[in-house]
């Protein structure tokens, strides 16, 4: 299996391309920002972008969908209930002072259990509200990619419109109930386990 993670933009968001080897059948999650490098990363190893996955909607996240759209294709997938949180990106860009361009609506409309395929490889979908309403995870191939719901030793925070604590506490509990071993690939900084984050994360011992 292909993954491989681009810190873009100004708020260093995490975009991950993931691809099955045999297929070349590929995902772009959250491309936030600098298209040419993540495209860049797709024509490199010859892959064919089936989806392109918002785990949530804020613009560090989105802002590169249009262009990876374009230049790549690839059906753009969110949760039902994130769907506001995207349509305003634009206005909140422009009140942290960042410009993004114009997107385009979803193609698909993902939820709670759902699997998404690639070649042989499948990854089901994890509904984790807490920092936006309609946040996901994605949880396959002994991983899981988890946008600003965890991060290495933190978590989202929920101060923006949609957030809430109460829901964010239950989302962490649900990731902290998948094995250890898994990989963690978070929306911001480096990687992480579901091990460690039990031991060291500072929200564990509140949350759990």
């Amino acid at each position: 299996m292909i993954v491989e993670t681009l810190a873009v933009g100004a708020l260093q968001g995490n975009c991950v391309v993931v691809a099955d080897e045999e297929s070349r059948e590929a995902m772009v999650i959250d491309p936030g920002d600098e298209p040419d490098r993540i495209i860049d990363v797709v024509r490199d190893h010859g892959l064919t972008v089936k989806y392109i996955v918002c785990t949530h909607g804020h613009f560090d996240h989105v802002g590169a969908v249009g262009d990876i759209k374009e230049g790549a294709g690839g059906a753009l997938a969110m949760h039902p209930d994130e769907r506001y949180i995207y349509e305003a990106a634009l206005d909140m860009a422009a009140f942290w002072g960042f410009k993004i361009d114009p997107l385009p609506p979803p193609d698909l409309l993902v939820g709670e259990g759902d699997v998404l395929t690639l070649g042989s490889r499948t990854f089901q979908v994890i509904h984790t509200p807490g920092h936006s309403p309609g946040g996901i995870c994605l949880y396959g191939e002994g991983m899981v990619i988890t946008g600003d719901t965890l991060f290495a030793g933190s978590v989202g925070r929920t101060d923006f419109h949609g957030g809430d604590m109460g829901k964010l506490k239950n989302s962490f509990r649900r990731l902290m109930g998948l094995p250890d071993g898994t990989a963690v690939i978070p929306g911001h900084g480096p990687e992480t386990t579901i091990g460690r984050e039990k031991r060291e994360n500072l929200f564990a011992e509140e949350f759990l």
